[in-house]
C-alpha cells in the first residue's frame, strides 16, 4: 500500500498542473542550435531550440513528448530559461541530477520548484524523462557556443 501512496504522490495534482502549463511550446524559426534527445527506457522525446547571444539564452522553444514528470520539469525549466547563461543552465542540470540520483539539495533559485519532483528520486526509471529538457538545452548551448553567426 505504501508503494501505491508513493506513486500517487509522484503524480500529484501539482505535477499534473505543471505538466499542462508548459511555456515556449513549438519551434524557433532561426535558432542558433537545435537538439533532440530521446530516452530509450521510456520513449520520452524532447526537441529544444535556442537563440543565444553573448553566452545567454535570448529565446527558447521546446517540443516535449514525455510523461507528466518530464513535462513538469520542462515547465519549471521553461519558465526561467530566458536570460540564463550557459553556465547557469549547466549548473541547474547538474543540481537536478544530484537531487534525483543522490538525494542532493534542491536546485538553487530560481529553480526551487524542482522540489516538487523529489518523490521521483526513488523511481530511477523516471529520471531520464525528467532530465531530458535540461540535457538537450545544455547540449544546444554547447553547440551554440561553438557556432559563429
Amino acid at each position: 500500500m505504501a508503494n501505491q501512496e508513493n506513486l500517487i504522490q509522484l503524480y500529484s495534482t501539482k505535477i499534473l498542473g505543471l505538466a499542462s502549463d508548459m511555456p515556449h511550446i513549438g519551434r524557433l524559426p532561426r535558432p542558433n542550435a537545435s537538439v533532440t534527445r530521446r530516452s530509450p527506457l521510456c520513449g520520452s522525446k524532447v526537441t529544444v531550440d535556442i537563440l543565444s547571444q553573448d553566452g545567454k539564452v535570448i529565446d527558447f522553444a521546446q517540443e516535449v513528448k514525455a510523461c507528466a514528470l518530464g513535462q513538469a520539469a520542462a515547465t519549471i525549466f521553461g519558465r526561467q530559461i530566458i536570460g540564463l547563461t550557459f553556465f547557469q543552465i549547466e549548473t541547474v542540470r547538474d543540481e537536478l541530477q544530484a537531487m534525483l540520483m543522490s538525494a542532493g539539495p534542491i536546485p538553487k533559485a530560481p529553480f526551487t520548484d524542482f522540489e516538487i519532483l523529489t518523490p521521483a528520486m526513488e523511481y530511477k526509471n523516471r529520471h531520464a524523462s525528467i532530465m531530458l529538457v535540461l540535457e538537450a538545452t545544455a547540449e544546444a548551448c554547447a553547440i551554440s557556443n561553438t557556432t559563429k553567426i
